[in-house]
């Protein structure tokens, strides 16, 4: 059996998905508190006709053994939670978060999830929502009818102001051990895994939470030309493996043509 060609069989499928995430992160290079995500590989296992340290003729030790790799494969596709670029939109609902932390918001079927888009509006209830229009929780309470302005500190504290007077509370993050390992759901959104550990609760610019900036919005945080260079690495890469099966096709070709 011709390994190589198994082995670049694989190597054009890993390059294939890792083309598939750089593409996904271009898509998203507009999409508003977006994380990147960043593709790992690792090689198969290897078939070992020889092993080192086993015993020779004359009670001998093999110094360096044969061993024959089998190709790769996508061991993870990690989210890299670095800062997006943030910007100032004005508007009075958008709140960007500079530093860890995610705001809270509550699905459909009740269950939490969490999101680094501060793109918020307002529903018919007064109610703090996202563009998808879910609740918003992170300690966000309804905002009067009649109110004039709404002030948001570096540090969480909202001031409402309207005509029968001021209302003030704070607001609050969450962050979590591991962000790398939450579950990607759409929509901006992060779900709680076991890998990502259990969600912590603090006060925005406290014990290393990120502060709050009203009327900016975070970013993605890919970078082009980075996705673009990644991308024709991925391009060659998979061109290469393609190469190695025709090479290998040839020599077969050739050892079948060995007996006219």
């Amino acid at each position: 059996m011709n390994l190589s060609l198994y082995s670049a069989a694989t190597g054009m499928e890993a390059q294939q998905l890792n083309l598939n995430t750089i593409a996904n992160n271009l898509a998203n290079v507009n999409t508003t508190g977006f994380k990147r995500s960043k593709i790992e590989f690792q090689d198969l296992l290897y078939q070992k006709p020889r092993s080192a340290g086993a015993e020779a003729a004359g009670g001998n030790v093999i110094p360096t053994g044969i061993e024959i790799g089998n190709g790769s494969r996508v061991a993870a596709t990690s989210k890299v939670f670095t800062q997006g670029q943030v910007t100032q939109t004005g508007k009075e609902l958008d709140i960007a978060i500079q530093g860890d932390g995610f705001f809270e918001v509550q699905r459909p079927d009740g269950t939490t999830a969490y999101t680094r888009d501060g793109s918020f509006k307002l529903n018919a209830s007064g109610q703090v929502v996202t563009s998808d229009g879910l609740p918003v929780l992170s300690g966000f309470q309804a905002v009067p009818t009649g109110t004039t302005s709404i002030s948001i500190a570096e540090t969480g504290e909202v001031t409402v102001e309207g005509a029968s007077g001021s209302q003030t509370y704070r607001i609050s993050l969450t962050r979590f051990a591991n962000p790398a390992g939450l579950k990607s759901l759409g929509g901006n959104l992060y779900e709680e895994t076991n890998a990502s550990g259990t969600p912590e609760q603090g006060n925005p610019g406290e014990q290393g939470f990120g502060q709050v900036l009203q009327r900016y919005l975070e970013g993605s945080n890919v970078n082009i030309v980075e996705e673009m260079v990644n991308l024709i690495v991925a391009q060659r890469a998979y061109e290469i493996n393609s190469k190695s099966i025709q090479t290998s096709d040839e020599m077969l070709q050739n050892v079948a043509q060995m007996k006219r």
